[in-house]
């Protein structure tokens, strides 16, 4: 990347004192509709591109990339990941697919139309989730911290410590990209974050409890799993084995 990418990145890896920290609004999430997702869809990334859903699976012996219709959610293409993997987060780089993995060290590529198996990068420790932001990568790895990633060769080129409130906010799980801001899950929680990448504080806390409901909460696991779509202005976002997926607008 060029060096003025890296130089602007590097400015931002210092946390901000919390004493510079916004007011955090809270949003909830107005569910448009609803449609079905697979049950056996253990969800770690999700995003959208041209009226398609593209979701990365995890567990090991069970990773899968998908390519989903966002109207009925009917899986429409699908290819199993090696089986000493569990696959995790997932981005979309021009005609690329990468997918991470969670203690493996690697993230795998595809092509984006065949899913045909490109090149593997290497990195250090955990992959959580992982979206585009522009001319980086952002990628979280079940700590407070977002890496920034070069989207050509993978190599790290800065970083920078979420808070919440003036409080380190751990678990940062998948990953959505909006116009600058970063859009996160936390593990475990029923509840989203959007986060500025430039200064890690927290702006917006999106509360999505309650939106499984009676039978569909048996054997369902955490909310995983947010896409944008830049035309409709509107999320979708699904979990763990969860039997629907929502498309939604956060409101006040």
């Amino acid at each position: 990347m060029p060096s003025a990418i890296t130089a602007a990145v590097a400015s931002s890896t210092s946390p901000a004192p919390a004493s510079a920290a916004p007011e955090v609004r809270t949003l909830r999430v107005d569910v448009l509709r609803e449609f079905s997702h697979e049950r056996d869809a253990y969800t770690q990334g999700l995003l959208w591109w041209k009226d398609q859903l593209f979701e990365s699976t995890g567990r090991v012996g069970d990773s899968t990339l998908r390519r989903l219709d966002p109207q009925t959610g009917e899986v429409r293409q699908r290819i199993d990941i090696a089986p000493q993997y569990f696959g995790e987060g997932l981005a979309l780089v021009d005609e690329r697919l990468i997918m991470l993995t969670w203690r493996a060290e690697r993230a795998f590529t595809y092509d984006r139309d065949s899913f045909e198996a490109l090149e593997t990068f290497r990195y250090q420790g955990e992959g959580w989730g992982l979206c585009l932001d522009g001319n980086r990568l952002v990628m979280s790895d079940g700590t407070d911290r977002l890496t920034f990633r070069d989207p050509v060769t993978f190599e790290p080129i800065g970083e920078q410590r979420v808070q919440l409130r003036g409080e380190p906010l751990y678990k940062l799980n998948e990953l959505e990209c909006v116009d600058g801001a970063v859009y996160a899950n936390v593990w475990e929680d029923d509840f989203l974050v959007r986060i500025d990448p430039d200064t890690g504080f927290v702006t917006d806390y999106i509360d999505a409890a309650g939106l499984l409901k009676g039978d569909d909460l048996m054997g369902s696991e955490v909310l995983n799993g947010i896409a944008y779509d830049p035309d409709a202005e509107t999320f979708y976002i699904t979990g763990k084995w969860w039997p629907k997926m929502f498309e939604v607008r956060f409101v006040e």
